[in-house]
């Protein structure tokens, strides 16, 4: 990666700034570029860096002409320029697909156009039997790449799919420890209810795990533990020596009970990494026949990977999970320093 251009869609996000703080200041990419359309937060970007090394391009996925400029000369993209709430994708559905879909064929058209030599897309868990607006938009993003993979020999495309991750924007963490130091209930959706369990740096690993290891087409799932909402509600209260009410609001428009990484039909065809699922490619052919003809024999067999199904953290052990967050850990070390 010496002497070589990224490109980061969607760069001013949390994604961006930890691919940033693990890239800056070490030998790897002579060049880092942002692309994105806020211009205020690249602007605090710009300011807070303050370092050469660092390109900004504004623009919009959804705006073809804009994003050549930003490609030109690119080695290697992370593609992570998405509309990801989903309250905003339920009542506009439309605005996800134009940024999701349309956005992401832009960006490939463009890459493969100008021979980057590797794009890496990141999806989400949502993709998997999608049930809301954001994830249908994600899943068919992840067909998008899949086809164009199949027609491009210079540039490879790949994928990562990956649960919350803990912390950024949206996620429930910030707002439940917000709730515990102003004495206000934590409301859950349901305490049953199962999320993954990850950190931006796995989030990061994951991508650099696909750029190094990925085939056309393929898309790399990282196997995370989970957590009950329950248990992340006390353990939040644990961590910050509270003890506020828990209130149940029941689940909202577009949640699911758990959410799915790897679906069944995908686990039949799954490579095991060890610490990671490679999901290969369907690379057969328009040959509808070979659809009826050929299958997998033990598909009722397969279980799909899910958070009901994986490693499922006690108190102690999101607690532990919870303090490699840098606000968790600076909170705590206030309340035990007095």
């Amino acid at each position: 990666m010496q002497n070589k251009t990224l490109l980061i869609t969607g760069g001013t996000g949390s994604f961006g700034n930890a691919v940033l703080k693990r890239f800056l200041n070490s030998d790897h990419f002579s060049e880092i570029r942002v692309f994105s359309r806020d211009e205020k937060k690249q602007d605090d970007m710009r300011r807070h860096l303050n370092n050469p090394k660092v390109k900004f391009y504004i623009g919009d996925v959804r705006d073809y002409k804009s994003i050549e400029p930003a490609v030109v000369g690119v080695d290697y993209i992370f593609h992570a320029a998405a509309l990801k709430q989903v309250p905003s994708c339920e009542f506009f559905p439309l605005e996800a697909v134009k940024t999701n879909v349309l956005g992401t064929e832009n960006l490939l058209d463009v890459a493969i156009k100008n021979k980057v030599k590797k794009v890496v897309v990141l999806s989400t868990d949502k993709a998997v039997y999608p049930i809301n607006a954001m994830g249908i938009s994600k899943a068919m993003m992840e067909k998008v790449m899949v086809a164009k993979s199949r027609l491009s020999s210079d540039t490879i495309l790949c994928g990562t799919r990956y649960g919350n991750v803990m912390a950024s924007r949206g996620s429930v963490i910030p707002l439940f420890a917000e709730q515990i130091k102003k004495g206000l209930p934590l409301t859950i959706t349901d305490p049953n209810m199962t999320r993954f369990m990850m950190t931006l740096e796995d989030a990061v690993d994951l991508v650099l795990f696909a750029f190094e290891h990925g085939n056309a087409g393929d898309i790399f799932v990282q196997k995370s533990p989970a957590s009950t909402i329950a248990t992340l509600a006390e353990s939040l209260n644990h961590l910050y020596k509270a003890q506020n009410e828990v209130v149940v609001i029941g689940t909202r428009h577009g949640e699911k009970l758990y959410e799915t990484l790897v679906n069944r039909e995908e686990m039949a065809k799954a490579e095991n990494l060890e610490h990671y699922y490679r999901i290969p490619a369907d690379n057969r052919d328009l040959n509808y026949a070979r659809y009826f003809s050929e299958g997998e024999p033990d598909m009722e067999n397969m279980e799909e990977y899910h958070s009901h199904n994986t490693h499922r953290l006690d108190v102690q052990g999101t607690k532990d999970l919870l303090m490699k967050l840098s606000f968790i850990r600076e909170d705590v070390e206030k309340l035990n320093n007095g």
